[in-house]
């Protein structure tokens, strides 16, 4: 039995992720988590909602209310949603808990004994009105670019150009959108990754499985221009992690906090702090996932992320725990994604344009969705969700090949036979089939180890469609009026095949999974390591329910109006 450590990007506090980013990371690291649970493997699949930073002030402001309340408040609902798309996390934790400030502020202080934390004089923009330095998303104004008035003052939204606070025609505070702003002088504390270059370089190389996509961005960052940059880890924010050496005040740094991508990736491993409290486990419990002295070094740890998330992940959380000096587990696979994109454009949040989660909740069950995202992964490219391909996806997978098959046999055996599996002999029909299967599934067992998620699908689809064509080819409704002994041979594999369909999908459609193993009135997960044994799991006289329709099919109107529906605007 193998250890996995799962972790996929955290997603930001300040709103419900669209499905472009729930395909980014959470959705194919739970398919991941999934199938090694199903293999039974043991499995730590972590995630957490990042809640610091400029953003999170801001949509709390927006929404009237104090920071950590909404914070708290927003956890809730992406916790809630979360569990309704069927993301299996050990734990879904937070990156304001106790545990997170504490490990922050611990890894700071063996950077700081490391060498690796040099303080450095900055100007930034000071707002008299709010008695505070503003962080450059603080500040909005017209861009000298574009003439958008309201460009941020980091970058503008509408031509994409990156902007200084300074560049801003007439800047304004994004929080009381005050004029009255000057620039002052402010110390901040900078991680030196710049000597860590060739540390880093060499850690990456060794990671030869690695994605292309992940490795490119990496050598990028480390190369190009000035090569990797020393990097500053604190913000004068009033939200966020104090900063600290330790639990000893840090000289100088008084009222601030440590900066998100600092302390963001840190919840990894506080998270399963996090799981060890809510649990009752004791700290040995957590640190034999994390802690290379404590029992992790047998631990895979695989990371799940959009490709915007990988320099952070491949270069400066890796400085972090190289820094330290202390024996932290690294990642050993990290699986990046590029972007899904909408009907003829891009997802935006801000614009309300695209599906949002709890919208494809309100509107379809999670497997149509899952399966979908899965099966369209954006792994070598960039992908594009279309209403036309997701209701012929839904229609031709799981409504004619999965949800017809389990159909059409069960409601046969009712009428010819009974509720229950028959008495029938296997033939060489079935011995082909079991002989074809046994391929597929070692098949489907390479993709899904090598987490390459697309071909994975496109699997387990060939293994579906393989039950449609026995089905077609044997034809026990015809064989019946002349052999009733091979239809019920025939019956009886393909009950056997709901169960295995049942196991091997799972990873990818846990609830239509489920609710054919009920109908099947079985319990048995057990993964099919010997297909042949798999496909008599269910012995004659084992009674079943015909289920209902598993997958209903996309109509045209439907799709019409949800196409219109999502179009933009949100609100």
């Amino acid at each position: 039995m193998a250890r996995i450590l799962i972790t996929s990007a955290i997603p930001y506090i300040n709103g419900i992720k669209h499905l472009g980013n729930l395909i980014g990371s959470q959705l194919p690291a739970d398919l991941y988590a999934r199938y090694n649970r199903g293999r039974g493997n043991e499995v730590m699949f972590l995630c957490a909602t990042d809640e610091h930073g400029t953003p999170a002030e801001l949509a709390a402001a927006k929404a009237g209310k104090p920071v950590a309340d909404f914070c708290a408040e927003m956890h809730g609902v992406q916790s809630d949603i979360a569990k309704r798309f069927g993301l299996s996390f050990d734990h879904f934790g937070r990156s304001s808990s106790p545990q997170n400030h504490t490990l922050t502020q611990h890894f700071a202080g063996k950077l700081a004994d490391a060498g690796l934390i040099r303080e450095v004089s900055e100007k930034q923009v000071y707002s008299n009105a709010d008695g505070r330095f503003l962080p450059d998303r603080y500040i909005e104004g017209t861009c000298p670019n574009c003439g958008y008035e309201k460009a941020r003052g980091d970058q503008c939204e509408n031509c994409t150009k990156q902007l200084d606070p300074t560049d801003l025609i007439d800047p304004r505070s994004a929080v009381s959108g005050s004029t009255d702003l000057e620039v002052r002088e402010t110390k901040h504390l900078y991680l030196c990754q710049s000597q860590m270059k060739d540390q880093l370089d060499a850690w990456v190389d060794s990671k030869a499985d690695w994605p292309v996509l992940t490795t490119s961005i990496a050598k990028k960052w480390l190369h190009d221009g000035d090569g990797l940059r020393d990097r500053g880890i604190t913000r004068d924010l009033d939200w966020g992690i104090p900063v600290k050496k330790g639990d000893v005040d840090w000289p100088g740094m008084e009222g601030k906090v440590f900066y998100v991508w600092f302390d963001a990736p840190i919840e990894y491993i506080a998270c399963a702090g996090e799981w060890a409290e809510a649990n009752g486990k004791t700290d040995a419990d957590w640190e034999r996932w994390w802690r290379t002295d404590k029992g992790a070094e047998d631990v895979k740890y695989v990371q799940f992320m959009g490709k915007d998330n990988v320099p952070f992940h491949t270069l400066s959380f890796p400085a972090t725990i190289l820094g330290s000096g202390e024996p932290w587990k690294m990642v050993d696979h990290l699986k990046s994604f590029n972007y899904l994109n909408y009907d003829g454009g891009q997802f935006s949040t801000s614009q309300g344009r695209g599906v949002f989660m709890d919208q494809a909740l309100d509107i379809l069950p999670a497997d149509y969705w899952r399966w979908w995202l899965l099966s369209h992964a954006p792994e070598n490219s960039d992908s594009e969700f279309t209403w036309e391909n997701f209701q012929t996806s839904v229609n031709k997978d799981l409504a004619d090949v999965l949800g017809n098959f389990v159909s059409r046999i069960t409601k046969f055996c009712r009428s010819k036979f009974s509720e229950a599996v028959p008495e029938g002999e296997y033939g060489e029909a079935e011995q082909a089939l079991i002989a074809d299967l046994t391929k597929r599934v070692r098949a489907y067992e390479q993709h899904m180890e090598a987490m390459e998620v697309r071909k994975s699908a496109q699997e387990l689809r060939a293994i579906w469609v393989a039950g449609n064509e026995y089905l077609q080819n044997t034809a026990p409704w015809t064989a019946f009026k002349t052999d009733p002994a091979k239809a019920a041979g025939q019956v009886r594999m393909g009950l056997n095949l709901i169960r295995f369909y049942a196991v091997l999908s799972a990873p990818f459609i846990p609830e239509a999974s489920a609710k054919m193993l009920s109908a099947m009135n079985t319990l048995d997960t057990s993964w099919p390591d010997d297909v042949e044994a798999a496909l008599s799991a269910l012995p004659a006289g084992h009674e079943f329910t015909v289920p209902e329709v598993l997958f209903a099919k996309i109509t045209d109107e439907q799709r019409e109006e949800w196409q219109e529906r999502f179009s933009g605007n949100r609100d």
